[in-house]
């Protein structure tokens, strides 16, 4: 394979953990190719300094890790949320989300460098080998993808481990037993799946969640806050200007310590089956809230049922990998476009896992309390007006049951 394969060097997703120091020996091995190290700090709140020291090992002369916090939140988070996008109605997409970035970086490092192909280390079972290659592949359609769970026989944590040992590939202890659950992490959510969670009927332990304290162990008494909007975009917290990333972290804490964004889900997996994930969303889950309630007032009726009509489309398509398809990027027009009015500031009440609208004004604000007021409205509005408008939308119903009455079909 190494004399024939025609590659020369490979950028890796790198983490720095077991699987992906395997990967970068066996690529070296295998293919006999120079590896070019990547690791993103997307906020998954590790030191990602050990990656690099474990890359210079490997004589690794290439080696890239970058904060991309401030950009993953920019321009992925957001634009994502100004969609108040859920997968299968619950799901936030935190981890589908971080993909494209990493996929996106990857090839401009490999444009950079004169890398002839780029690797990954999802496995051949899961969603993220079909999000990182569909990335890959629009963004560079002549690269070489290699995957090497889908080609090795390393198929055990044993086999993982053997070859970790015969190539002195630093293992910590805590690593050499079965990790009880697998876990995703960047700065909108964590993820954990398999091993004790495998089993739907079986509750989570305590033990799985990472981001939030439980409900009941929540403060007794409200958090009170107000998240500022402009364009549909948060600004501000409790009329502090922050970065995207700043407040996203800022919101993770208030999340945390009131209990707020744990999910338990089985979900359908785009290869074809079902998984069941536990996530953690504290910040998210307060920003979907806010950003509702923002969009309540400002956006004019058809516009958001429009909008909340191609969501599951458009959630759909960042699942399954597809942020750089041309139909995300119609929808995504879309979107932004209805976010031109959603400015003003949305009240907030945090408690014992609950996210609650208090309040919300805008300058913008298509709500008249002399239209809607229960009182004399002077003229706002003429009640007689109703009786045609419901008897136009009655002759429809009224006809069908005449036809009814004679023994038609409905």
């Amino acid at each position: 394979m190494s004399s024939t394969s025609g590659v020369k060097k490979v950028v890796l997703a790198y983490s720095g953990g077991l699987d992906t120091s395997v990967i970068l020996r066996w690529l070296q091995q295998r293919y006999n190719c120079e590896v070019v190290t990547f690791t993103a700090d997307l906020g998954q709140g590790e030191e990602l300094e050990p990656a690099r020291k474990k890359a210079e090992i490997f004589g690794v002369k290439e080696i890239f890790v970058e904060d991309l916090r401030e950009t993953f939140v920019k321009d992925f988070v957001f634009p994502m949320f100004r969609a108040n996008t859920l997968y299968e109605g619950q799901y936030l997409l935190g981890t589908a989300i971080a993909r494209p970035l990493i996929a996106q970086r990857q090839i401009e490092i490999a444009e950079a460098v004169g890398a002839d192909a780029v690797a990954h280390g999802a496995t051949g079972k899961g969603n993220d080998q079909v999000r990182f290659e569909l990335g890959y592949y629009a963004l560079k359609p002549d690269v070489k993808v290699i995957a090497p769970w889908r080609e090795w026989d390393l198929t055990s944590r044993t086999k993982l481990l053997d070859f970790a040992e015969k190539n002195q590939i630093p293992v910590t202890k805590d690593k050499r037993g079965e990790a009880p659950f697998s876990v995703d992490a960047n700065l909108l959510h964590s993820s954990s799946e398999g091993k004790i969670l495998e089993d739907p009927a079986v509750g989570p332990d305590e033990i799985v969640f990472q981001r939030t304290v439980s409900p009941e162990s929540a403060p007794d008494k409200a958090t009170e806050i107000t998240i500022d909007f402009v364009n549909g975009d948060p600004v501000a917290l409790n009329g502090t200007t922050l970065s995207p990333a700043t407040l996203l972290t800022k919101l993770n804490e208030l999340g945390r310590i009131n209990g707020i964004g744990r999910l338990d889900l089985v979900e359908n997996r785009f290869v074809g089956m079902k998984s069941r994930g536990i996530y953690e969303t504290p910040g998210g889950t307060i920003l979907l809230t806010a950003h509702r309630s923002m969009e309540t007032i400002t956006l004019d009726r058809d516009a958001g049922h429009l909008k909340d009509s191609i969501m599951p489309r458009y959630a759909e398509l960042i699942y399954n990998g597809l942020w750089f398809s041309p139909e995300r990027r119609m929808l995504q027009a879309l979107i932004d476009t209805s976010q031109h009015s959603v400015t003003g500031r949305v009240r907030l009440k945090l408690y014992k896992g609950n996210v609650i609208c208090v309040g919300r004004e805008s300058p913008n604000s298509l709500y008249d309390a002399r239209v809607v007021t229960f009182e004399d409205d002077e003229g706002a509005y003429n009640q007689e007006d109703a009786q045609g408008f419901i008897k136009l939308n009655a002759l429809r119903l009224r006809l069908g049951a005449q036809i009814g009455r004679k023994g038609g079909a409905l």
